[in-house]
């Protein structure tokens, strides 16, 4: 059965989503994203420079990949709205993940101008994809104000600390009908496969894929993850116990 993926007006197959920062080289991206099978990439506006070909990142996407542009760098919603505007204007399309942050320690997102920028920019037509810190009111707020989707981290951004928040996550998923695309902190592919079979729509890894020994067999192992963990989610897991049961019968043994 084919599971897509309807979203920001868009269908996809893959829920791996993934991020360009801290490869060695942009010349790999390719690579990640064939292993991976993800076809959405996302990229700091900043680091898209068209009057440089060897710098721009856009020059290492491929065609066919939902280019997710986002607003790394800004600290309000006046200047993660600039940075959108700008980036729709060099062609990078209407998609947007909101990033603002202002905390340099933790890297914590200001959920709070991060909904005055998802509001301005989703009235401009844009498909945002907020980037917050998992809040039950902040989401029900993103929601009405006409975000796409809803990001919240699972761990301080960068951390390969995996789901530090799941439980927070788990009320978004139950509680919010926009899709919860779990963002920043996975580091093991467990980890994607959990938030999957949590019920979360998708998961954004970056880190724990660009600084893995081996990126490329990194990608596909998150790939496969995801997968997995979107098949148990859609099976239903069966119900836990805290005593034992016989898988068989506790009958019919020989010498009966």
């Amino acid at each position: 059965m084919k599971d897509t993926f309807s979203v920001g007006g868009k269908e996809i197959d893959s829920r791996l989503f993934l991020g360009t920062g801290k490869y060695p080289s942009n010349r790999v991206i390719p690579q990640i994203m064939e292993a991976s099978g993800s076809q959405v990439l996302t990229v700091a506006i900043r680091r898209v420079d068209t009057d440089f070909e060897e710098e721009n990142i856009l020059k290492y996407i491929p065609k066919d990949v939902v280019l997710m542009p986002n607003t790394s760098g800004a600290r309000n919603a006046q200047e993660a709205i600039r940075i959108a505007r700008l980036g729709r204007a060099a062609g990078c399309g209407d998609w947007v993940k909101i990033e603002v942050i202002s905390d340099n320690r933790y890297l914590l997102p200001d959920n709070y101008e991060t909904i005055k920028a998802t509001e301005v920019l989703a009235a401009e037509g844009f498909q945002v994809f907020p980037y917050m810190s998992p809040d039950l009111m902040v989401a029900k707020e993103l929601e009405k104000v006409g975000a796409a989707a809803v990001m919240p981290l699972g761990a301080p951004i960068g951390s390969n600390r995996g789901l530090k928040t799941s439980e927070l996550i788990r009320i978004l998923i139950e509680e919010i009908s926009l899709p919860i695309i779990v963002d920043a902190g996975i580091g093991r592919p467990s980890e994607a496969a959990e938030a999957m079979e949590m019920g979360a729509a998708a998961v954004l890894v970056n880190t724990a894929v660009a600084t893995a020994r081996e990126p490329i067999i990194m990608a596909r192992a998150f790939g496969l993850a995801v997968e997995a963990g979107r098949a148990a989610f859609l099976a239903g897991p069966g119900a836990t116990s805290e005593y034992a049961s016989a898988s068989s019968p506790l009958t019919g043994f020989l010498h009966t």
